[in-house]
């Protein structure tokens, strides 16, 4: 396996270390050569891609994987206007996965979501993400491109959780009757995209998520127990004097089924919860010292 990350990010570097690890071969983008060192240490070989520098063809033939991971950038998917062409003609393409975000669904009043529920995203980033998606999955439809989409709920994992919030002393436990998140740990991300490889079905959308939705001040709390800390006290949301991306953040509220991910892609979650997931990484915290 040949895979190319545009983008190389939290979860593309997660995904690139599962694919190393298989015995494949990585290369991923990024935008200067500042970031060339730290992800030739992992084994990742490096092109420059932005809006000034697209990818010649002949590189892009060369992979028979595709990981799209680079969020809407000026408004647009930086990818697919560029290379939209190019897609066209990689007849050697085994595979190629965009990740979206479960955003695209807007809010729902707290119910379930699958992948064919309605989407109306309440955010611009939201909007842009969906109109990437429909861009993409033509790609699919008119020339057969092995297009996969999956629209990632919120991600957490090593050095990006609510541990790291108390370690900044950062941690707020915010109350909005009835609101509910749904989340994945970076790991089961990657396990996810892997499983399609192996079983691809183009023109597919997976949503990725765990099995249990939560508030996040249920999260929070359950993270100062593992420390064996009082957690902080409840603030009510018309309290909490958020900023506008944290208020976009709390104005969707939906529960994001896994089902078709799970019986499709034959996934069994090594963190079907949260509780699983920060368990697995609060002994670092405890090591580190960690308190409120």
């Amino acid at each position: 396996m040949n895979l190319l990350c545009f983008g190389c990010g939290y979860v593309a570097q997660h995904f690139a270390r599962l694919i190393l690890h298989k015995g494949g071969k990585v290369t991923g983008t990024t935008r200067d050569e500042a970031n060339f060192k730290s992800l030739k240490a992992q084994g990742i070989q490096s092109l420059i891609f932005n809006d000034e520098q697209p990818l010649e063809q002949a590189i892009l033939k060369s992979f028979s994987h595709i990981l799209v991971s680079i969020p809407p950038y000026q408004e647009s998917d930086l990818v697919i206007n560029t290379h939209f062409r190019e897609f066209k003609w990689l007849s050697n393409l085994k595979w190629l996965g965009y990740l979206s975000t479960t955003g695209v669904y807007g809010d729902h009043n707290g119910e379930w979501v699958t992948e064919v529920s309605h989407c109306a995203p309440t955010q611009a980033r939201s909007q842009i993400r969906l109109q990437s998606e429909e861009a993409w999955l033509k790609l699919w439809q008119r020339y057969s491109v092995p297009v996969h989409i999956f629209r990632l709920s919120g991600i957490y994992g090593p050095k990006r959780n609510v541990f790291e919030q108390i370690k900044k002393g950062t941690a707020r436990r915010l109350y909005k009757p009835e609101q509910v998140f749904s989340r994945i740990h970076v790991n089961d991300i990657a396990q996810t995209l892997l499983a399609s490889i192996f079983s691809p079905q183009a023109g597919e959308i997976y949503n990725v998520a765990d099995d249990e939705p939560a508030s996040s001040a249920d999260v929070i709390s359950y993270a100062y127990h593992l420390l064996g800390l009082e957690p902080p006290i409840l603030i009510p949301f018309e309290e909490a004097q958020l900023t506008s991306i944290a208020q976009e953040f709390y104005a969707g509220n939906k529960r994001v089924s896994n089902r078709k991910m799970k019986q499709e892609l034959n996934i069994n979650l090594l963190y079907p919860t949260y509780r699983e997931g920060l368990g697995s990484m609060v002994d670092t915290y405890k090591t580190a010292g960690v308190s409120a």
